[in-house]
């Protein structure tokens, strides 16, 4: 959608205008719009949130309070057993396997948390630690989900599209993966997982680089025919060996595509309620930007320049300009190439800086959803042009999970 910017920069300025930069918020309109349009995108499927991309409870509760939305995709298991503990969820599955013992054996000593939390597992080795930590003989039945690993390899393999996660790859080895915990005591399988990441999470219309966006697209779509075929052929054989609850899979940049797949069952989507700029290069659905942090203006070193405190941000991922967050409002500004985002101090210039006085503020936004919360201690939300809520991030409440 449209967005005007000097009114929104208007509108954010007066509703913080008591507050001290550095400080992050998050417009509840923008976030509402966010999770209604995913929720339209899925064919009528359930969305599971990702918390990894949301990282503060109250939000979380915001959006599985909405149509459409339910359940969460945690990224650790000690945050899992949190999300249950403080009533946020009693569906948390949680995405990556778990080496976490102290995790374990409170899950494993706890039959509530154990009907609530599905932990993630693509190795037999995996199923032994978990023995390890506590017996099967000793704990109720433990839910498991096992991941399907999404990425193409055409040519016989030669060429790898995606990111490299799970060692099952084809429906052959999902299905002897499924046989071997069947054939376990102490275990419950219960689902499978496909995270495709290189449709879900990758931009195919990169800014001013047509060709890369077209040989993306090819790409995108090749894989994703491959897909279909083998994770219905993987669901098969799967449930050869038990009834799957669920069948996950998706991001925000695939909620569309992967919903249409007969095979799946719910969608998994988080980063399109916050509408980070790396969501900026897709062409089937863009989010409305709804978070954003700000820096305060305490230099003024040459015309055409200024410089705010701290703004140095960085997202994970590989070391490239599209990790870096981009300053959005006043329109007009840009990072320097010699300096980057800064640890302490960001010079940004451009026509805006010209007008931006000491005491201003610049309003970035984060290249990747949730990681902005890795900076700051609460989130402002905003609804028109006021702060009608200061909410505690996971870091707010002490938890560092990764």
């Amino acid at each position: 959608m449209a967005i005007d910017r000097d009114k929104l920069r208007e509108r954010l300025d007066r509703a913080t205008a008591h507050l001290d930069p550095p400080y992050a918020v998050v417009d509840l309109t923008a976030f509402d719009a966010n999770a209604e349009a995913l929720a339209g995108r899925s064919g009528g499927k359930p969305l599971r949130v990702a918390s990894k991309s949301v990282r503060v409870r109250e939000l979380l509760t915001r959006a599985l309070k909405r149509p459409g939305w339910h359940g969460v995709m945690a990224f650790t298991l000690p945050e899992a057993l949190w999300l249950v503990r403080s009533g946020v969820s009693d569906d948390v599955l949680v995405a990556y396997p778990t080496a976490h013992g102290g995790g374990l054996a409170e899950l494993a000593a706890d039959p509530a948390l154990a009907d609530a939390v599905t932990l993630m597992v693509d190795d037999t080795g995996q199923l032994d630690l978990i023995d390890r930590v506590r017996p099967p003989t000793r704990r109720p039945a433990l839910r498991i989900c096992l991941d399907l690993d999404a990425s193409w390899r055409p040519l016989g393999g030669r060429v790898h599209v995606g990111v490299r996660r799970s060692p099952v790859h084809s429906a052959t080895a999902a299905g002897a993966l499924a046989a071997a915990v069947a054939g376990r005591p102490g275990f419950r399988l219960v689902g499978l997982m496909s995270y495709e990441a290189q449709i879900a999470g990758l931009g195919d219309a990169p800014p001013g680089q047509a060709v890369l966006g077209s040989a993306i697209r090819v790409a995108q779509r090749g894989s994703y025919r491959e897909l279909l075929a083998r994770r219905s052929a993987a669901v098969s054989a799967v449930r050869e060996h038990g009834d799957l609850e669920l069948v996950n899979g998706g991001g925000t940049g695939s909620v569309a595509a992967t919903s249409a797949d007969p095979a799946v069952t719910e969608v998994t989507a988080g980063s399109g309620l916050y509408g980070p700029t790396l969501f900026d290069a897709y062409r089937a659905w863009q989010p409305t930007p709804a978070a954003f942090f700000a820096c305060a203006v305490v230099r003024r070193p040459a015309p055409g320049l200024a410089t705010v405190l701290g703004g140095g941000w960085i997202a994970s991922g590989p070391a490239a300009d599209s990790r870096l967050p981009r300053p959005w409002l006043p329109a007009g500004l840009r990072l320097l190439g010699a300096e980057g985002a800064g640890e302490v101090q960001t010079p940004l210039a451009g026509k805006a800086a010209d007008d931006l006085r000491v005491g201003d503020r610049v309003w970035f936004r984060h290249a990747k959803a949730g990681e902005l919360c890795e900076h700051v201690n609460e989130v402002h939300l905003v609804e028109g042009d006021a702060v009608v809520a200061t909410v505690p991030t996971y870091r707010g409440e002490g938890h560092a999970f990764l």
